[in-house]
């Protein structure tokens, strides 16, 4: 399967990260991916007002979304904003396109490093994993790469990739901390992971003030045997790969961690 990643950087406005979505899909289209992800925060970057730009999957935002998927024929994974029940927003996951429609709600919220993102985002609930010609994919956004039992479980309900869309915190360490964590999980789990976050702000020539994690860029295409196989740097761009979903029968065949396991 072709897949791409594409490293914008959002602003505040959702209108016109539709127009980033819109360009950078048909870019993917025409580099024959089947699969196009897009970061976390796409809807809208960190440190803009989620509550007032908050959206129902039925919404206008989400509405558009689907119709880029049926103008390029792709599906398209991008993160939202979706209202929750007490107030605050809940960080989600767009998956839409030809015989795909789903979402995944963030499970672990960024409440570290002096940013607490509980305090405007709920938090999900639910592993979500689908199908897309013949392959399962699990979903995982940003800080749940800090927690291996969440890509396991993806493994377990048969996936062979993880996609993770992200808007990386920058700080000292933080960048290794990404690269690190990012092929950590691929090697825990077994599984291709595809890690796309926002690039770094300042490579797009854009200010940001304030410690709302605004991505970092260094997106990457890690196999199930832990090794990047493509990466980008912190500035906007796309990333096409191909997976080879055989590669993560192999794997576990010679590193079975998971059929070795004595604690779920």
């Amino acid at each position: 399967m072709r897949i791409a990643l594409s490293q914008l950087t959002a602003g505040p406005e959702p209108v016109r990260n539709l127009g980033l979505v819109r360009e950078q899909a048909r870019l993917a289209a025409d580099a024959g991916a089947r699969l196009v992800v897009f970061p976390e925060a796409t809807m809208a970057r960190f440190g803009t007002p989620l509550a007032p730009l908050a959206e129902p999957l039925d919404g206008p935002w989400a509405t558009e979304v689907r119709q880029i998927a049926k103008e390029t024929g792709l599906v398209v994974v991008a993160g939202m904003f979706t209202p929750a029940d007490d107030g605050r927003v809940t960080n989600t996951l767009l998956v839409t396109g030809p015989g795909v429609e789903t979402s995944y709600d963030k499970i672990h919220l960024y409440d570290a490093f002096g940013f607490t993102e509980s305090t405007t985002v709920a938090a999900g609930s639910q592993v979500v994993t689908f199908d897309l010609d013949g392959l399962t994919i699990g979903l995982a956004t940003c800080y749940d790469v800090r927690f291996p039992e969440l890509f396991r479980a993806h493994a377990d309900a048969g996936a062979v990739l993880s996609l993770l869309p992200a808007s990386w915190g920058a700080g000292e360490g933080k960048r290794d901390q990404w690269e690190l964590l990012v092929r950590a999980r691929a090697l825990d789990a077994t599984l291709w992971v595809a890690a796309v976050d926002q690039a770094d702000p300042a490579a797009s020539g854009t200010a940001v003030t304030g410690r709302a994690p605004t991505g970092i860029g260094h997106s990457a295409l890690v196999g199930p045997d832990g090794t990047v196989r493509e990466r980008l740097m912190s500035g906007p761009g796309l990333l096409v790969a191909d997976i080879d979903p055989d590669e993560v029968a192999g794997v576990r065949a010679a590193i079975p961690v998971l059929a070795n396991r004595k604690l779920r």
